[in-house]
């Protein structure tokens, strides 16, 4: 079908305008009307999106069903997929029904909730299939005014701050991410990835304010663009902003910024800072391999300190984006594979564990772990749920979370083994906040009066938890249905890498102390690669 891809991103916004100009009043069947809309549209995406993500071509390298037309300014609207997009755009369009369904108790101002979600799930959708530069970056920064919205107006006490506070970090790393894309143009001449993806930046050394920049303006330029998208993920120090942010937002918000804005900053790595710049990343891999550890062992630190559970979460989820954000900078293939399916696994589990937060909290108006206790009890369905995604937060076998960190640690012991080290003393420190609030949860006598007579899982709580379960389950039983998908790009991302390295440009001069050895394998010139992804 021509123009699938238009159709599928802005299928959400089109449903958003309908409910803006056609919509009016407050009333039940309005606020009725403003939901089955957005299920409907948002289901519609999604499948479209499933018929993309079947008929993806596993075996092709390089870019599908790219769409390009003459836009504004003498700029491109370029978008299109490819293995590094295409899983990401799949569980953006598999998550947000389910936030629509988990909304649905939402009261105050509706139509606009509603257009709030249809809109950023158009935004997310555009950023993970641009093209060209300016599109990116229009998209990725538009995705936080509707996050603003959701958090100012319908979120819990301290809602101002904490919104305010989102939107001027998300500036902050735009400032970074703007110089970056400014000098690109100025030197290459064009915005368009593709183009940039075959463009040789300057990577001799230089000197600037006194002191050796290995890579020379590769280097500055990824770390530009990092720095741009780091605070998105979020990455220590630039962290402050996400937990509040997490505990103020209303439910749907909460989901979208650990399950999906996340992962899109973690895909602008993949799309612009890797492989655009791969002398850049290699000379930085040591800086974002001690930057990412002292994120993840802050943040598993701090989940074990917390005392309400949607915090919690949002610690937790800092911890396994870093983890990933390691593995992509291990730079192999291990690495890229393992990191891509941490963050799809990632989203499933802040996505679940958010929607259980919200069980809680419509149970008791608390996520307080000391507002619970022997629930287990009266409901048994839930804690089954509650504790299968768990067990894929810590990657114990048969969930997806196994599989994306047996890979991802396989690259890390190919790139440090200190980091390895690392990532098992935060994976245990998770352990015990997550097995602590379960048991506070969950275990116990039912002791308090107000929990006696709740009630299980209400039908669409059971089919947003068990949606997101099955999903977890599928991609830990049948991990090729993504590897088949990501491997010709991950191995053509794996293979440049090891040009460089074989060209005598690994890192010599680390801000931490760790190198990457060059895999004695020998590999075909990038452009000659014949792969044979098996399925």
């Amino acid at each position: 079908m021509d123009n699938v891809l238009s159709i599928l991103t802005f299928t959400p916004a089109l449903a958003g305008l309908i409910l803006a100009i056609f919509l009016r009043g407050e009333d039940e069947m309005a606020q009725r009307n403003a939901r089955w809309v957005a299920l409907f549209a948002t289901a519609l995406t999604f499948l479209m999106a499933l018929i993309v993500l079947v008929g993806f071509s596993t075996d092709t390298i390089g870019f599908q069903l790219v769409e390009e037309r003459a836009w504004m300014f003498g700029l491109q609207y370029k978008i299109g997929i490819d293995g590094l997009s295409v899983m990401f755009v799949g569980l953006t369009a598999f998550m947000m029904p389910l936030v629509i369904i988990a909304s649905w108790e939402v009261t105050h101002r509706v139509k606009e909730y509603m257009v709030s979600l249809l809109l950023l799930e158009t935004f997310v959708l555009g950023a993970l299939m641009s093209l060209d530069l300016v599109l990116f970056f229009l998209f990725l920064e538009a995705a936080m005014v509707p996050v603003f919205l959701l958090i100012g107006i319908w979120g819990g006490p301290g809602r101002e701050t904490a919104s305010f506070g989102a939107l001027l970090a998300s500036a902050f790393g735009a400032i970074f991410l703007l110089s970056a894309m400014i000098v690109m143009f100025t030197e290459a001449g064009t915005t368009d990835i593709s183009r940039l993806l075959d463009h040789q930046f300057a990577k001799e050394d230089i000197r600037l304010l006194g002191l050796d920049v290995a890579g020379g303006i590769q280097t500055l330029l990824c770390l530009a663009v990092t720095l741009g998208l780091a605070v998105k993920l979020p990455i220590w120090p630039l962290h402050a902003w996400h937990p509040d942010a997490q505990l103020r937002a209303p439910l749907a918000a909460a989901i979208v910024l650990s399950a999906l804005l996340t992962l899109l900053a973690g895909y602008g790595l993949l799309r612009i800072a890797l492989p655009i710049f791969p002398t850049g990343a290699l000379q930085l891999s040591p800086l974002i391999f001690a930057l990412a550890s002292a994120t993840a062992l802050f943040a598993a630190v701090s989940a074990l300190s917390q005392s309400d559970f949607r915090k919690m979460v949002a610690y937790i989820s800092m911890t396994l984006i870093a983890l990933a954000a390691m593995g992509l900078f291990s730079l192999n293939r291990q690495g890229f594979d393992g990191a891509i399916i941490l963050m799809l696994s990632q989203g499933l589990v802040a996505g679940g564990l958010l929607l259980s937060a919200g069980v809680l909290l419509d149970r008791q108006n608390s996520t307080r772990l000391d507002s619970f206790g022997g629930l287990s009890i009266k409901m048994p369905v839930f804690a089954g749920l509650m504790l299968f995604m768990i067990w894929t937060a810590l990657g114990l076998p048969g969930s997806a979370g196994f599989v994306a960190l047996v890979l991802t640690l396989s690259g890390l012991a190919a790139a440090s083994p200190w980091v390895v080290i690392v990532a098992f003393v935060s994976l245990g420190l998770i352990a015990g906040a997550l097995l602590s609030a379960f048991r506070k949860i969950m275990r116990g006598d039912l002791i308090k009066e107000s929990l006696k007579s709740v009630e299980d899982l209400k039908p669409r709580e059971r089919l947003t938890l068990m949606s997101v379960a099955a999903v977890t389950l599928v991609l830990g039983l049948y991990p090729a249905f993504v590897t088949d998908r990501t491997g010709a790009a991950t191995q053509s991302l794996a293979e440049l890498f090891e040009q460089e390295r074989q060209a005598g440009l690994e890192t010599s001069k680390s801000f931490a102390g760790f190198t990457h050895p060059a895999q004695t394998a020998s590999l075909r010139p990038l452009r000659d690669i014949d792969l044979q992804v098996s399925r």
